[in-house]
């Protein structure tokens, strides 16, 4: 029997087993607490918190005076880290009533979080993994990724969205293995399922993906399969997550904020609390709690180590290199997944926020606070992509570039990284630290193998902590979310306009066109219409940068409602203009220097350390190497 055969076989063998044995469970999910939680009082109470149109977040000088405050009476959890996962801890633990705080050394997402494909995923790949190395770890990631992928777009409508993804095939073998394996995706994604899976032929696949070559590998194109899988944007998901916690929970959550040291009990040496130093004003000071959990990503081990100098390594750093290109390069509303390359790894284009991702899968890599890409990984991506497509790819089109360390959960058996799961790990191995490490973006929530519901628990544990209540995150929506509708542009465009400032300083009226007015209902949600009114009533109706949707007031915006403070946390983190365009980027980076010094009281010298930093942080991007504009002309 040929090799082809046998995977086949197996494949169908075990798309049996799950309906025989486990499809009735998986396509009829049990219901957890979470599941039963949307009419707990507490959740209701919440959503009319964060759905008051008067309610703001607490300044960032309060949730830092919420921290030095905490001597007298301890939080009950400190998190470390501003992730995901830390903000996602955050949210759980302040929903179930106990007092939380959250540091984070630099922004909201700007480490792993703000880097990732953009994907909400359940893991096909690793489905694959799982049959054929019959891999129970990653078969269970990713039944658990699938049940929650449908829960983070639910509760962010306005950040995520489902993406149909497209696998050329360029013989009919490949057509009917993926089209059996999508259609077992499918099936086990059960009721939580975006989209059917299907299959379509070579013309059509044309017709849907303009760009996509006829032949590839030598062969002629057989047809395509599509399936759909979750897309985020991500950073300000992660923004939202942070805000959510600080609004509806009362966490102080703290950017800019390090952890210099831990504080520990004298007699029984249990970590009681750290000693914290505000980045933005050198101040230090001591916060107290119950437990910290350590949710720092890639810098976990480190935050170990301030434990226990001796403390083994929990994770193995992994790298994932991204290139942004016009949006010829891809359609609106259609991926590309080619799900091996010529050496093995997966290669896809995304369309988001307006332009084409590509990126690779997982190397090795060492880790560092700013990674950048490799221009060979670059030209991998670039040569990768070139091969099935029908247009000239070349590296002067690159837009942007950038790579993002995932932190994954140590397995000593593991040879490779792509052996390695990508489920999490929680541990207390010192008295009063709680580290979680490993997961990915999807998991971040997760009902009954939560990452931060898994976290907060061993956290309550280890603290003896008396939560008012169980987790009710799965049914909770992010700050923007609750009420939001696709719709919601066409009343922005109807009753709004942009006023700006001319050169010359004469204010004048602009159309709230529709590009601006889906892009502020897409970033912000129902918050959208306080953006769209800075606009109007202070004049900052003007576009950052020509060619995209973002807004003058949007700086100011987020300067008073989403702890943006810095240049880098706007073109990064708050708008994604860093990650979509280096060089438009580069071209707004006066005037939001200009406006959060307006809002920020800084003086020139911070302004020019401002601009400083920031033209560092696009370095990191390849801003040198990538495509630049002049006179309104691609050069």
């Amino acid at each position: 029997m040929s090799a082809s055969a046998t995977r086949l076989r197996r494949l169908a063998s075990v798309a049996v087993a799950v309906t025989a044995c486990g499809g009735a469970v998986l396509l009829t999910p049990s219901v957890s607490s979470n599941d039963r939680a949307s009419g707990h009082p507490t959740v209701e109470s919440l959503r009319q918190i964060i759905n008051d149109p008067s309610a703001v977040v607490p300044s960032r000088t309060l949730q830092e005076s919420a921290l030095i405050g905490t001597k007298s009476g301890p939080l009950d959890i400190l998190v470390v880290g501003g992730g995901a996962t830390g903000c996602g801890v955050a949210l759980d633990a302040a929903t179930r009533g106990l007092r939380v705080g959250l540091v984070e050394r630099e922004d909201f997402s700007s480490g792993t979080s703000s880097r990732s494909t953009k994907l909400i995923h359940g893991g096909v790949r690793y489905l694959e993994k799982a049959v054929f190395g019959l891999d129970y770890g990653q078969l269970k990631l990713v039944f658990h990724a699938l049940e929650e992928r449908k829960q983070v777009i639910e509760n962010a409508p306005h950040l995520c969205h489902a993406l149909p993804c497209m696998t050329p095939c360029f013989d009919w073998f490949e057509v009917v293995y993926y089209w059996m394996g999508l259609k077992m995706y499918d099936l086990v994604a059960g009721r939580r399922l975006l989209h059917f899976s299907r299959y379509y032929s070579a013309q059509e696949s044309v017709e849907l993906f303009p760009t996509l070559a006829r032949k590839g590998k030598g062969k002629s194109l057989r047809g395509t399969v599509v399936y759909y899988d979750g897309q985020m944007n991500d950073s300000r998901l992660n923004v939202g997550l942070a805000c959510t916690a600080a609004l509806a929970g009362g966490a102080a959550v703290l950017n800019h904020a390090e952890v210099v040291s831990f504080l520990k009990d004298e007699g029984t040496q249990r970590i009681i609390g750290a000693r914290i130093r505000d980045n933005l004003s050198g101040q230090e000071f001591d916060a107290y709690a119950k437990v910290v959990v350590n949710a720092a990503g890639p810098f976990c081990d480190s935050v170990r180590k301030m434990a226990n100098k001796d403390a083994l390594p929990m994770i193995c750093p992994s790298s994932g290199v991204h290139i942004v290109l016009p949006d010829y390069y891809s359609p609106d509303g259609m991926g590309l997944i080619v799900p091996k390359t010529k050496d093995g790894r997966v290669v896809f284009m995304l369309p988001w926020l307006g332009r084409t991702i590509a990126g690779t899968t997982d190397s090795s890599t060492s880790i560092t606070p700013l990674p950048e890409p490799n221009e060979n990984e670059i030209q991998f991506i670039l040569d990768a992509i070139c091969d099935y497509l029908n247009v000239k790819v070349r590296r002067t089109d690159v837009l942007s570039a950038w790579s993002g360390i995932r932190p994954l959960a140590v397995d000593p058996n593991a040879k490779n990284t792509e052996s390695i799961s990508r489920d999490h790990v929680v541990s207390e191995e010192y008295p009063g630290l709680v580290t979680i490490t490993g997961g990915k973006w999807t998991t971040y929530r997760r009902t009954s193998f939560s990452m931060a519901e898994d976290a907060v628990n061993a956290a309550i544990k280890s603290g003896k902590l008396s939560p008012s209540n169980e987790c009710i995150t799965s049914n909770l929506r992010l700050i923007g979310g609750d009420g939001w509708e696709p719709s919601l542009f066409t009343a922005l465009a109807q009753q709004y306009v942009r006023m700006k400032k001319s050169d010359g300083g004469k204010v004048v009226p602009g159309v709230m066109d529709t590009a601006a007015a889906k892009h502020l209902s897409h970033a912000y949600g129902t918050l959208a219409e306080r953006v769209a009114t800075i606009a109007q009533n202070e004049n900052l109706g003007k576009r950052l940068a020509h060619g995209y949707p973002y807004l003058e007031a949007e700086v100011a915006y987020c300067a008073r409602n989403e702890y943006c403070e810095s240049a880098v946390d706007f073109i990064a983190r708050r708008s994604r203009l860093a990650f979509l365009d280096t060089d438009a980027a580069s071209h707004a980076l006066p005037r939001i220097i200009e406006i959060l010094a307006t809002e920020h009281n800084w003086d020139k010298s911070r302004q020019k350390e401002e601009m400083q930093k920031a033209k560092e942080f696009l370095e990191t991007f390849k801003s040198s190497k990538n495509a630049h504009f002049h006179d309104r002309k691609h050069q």
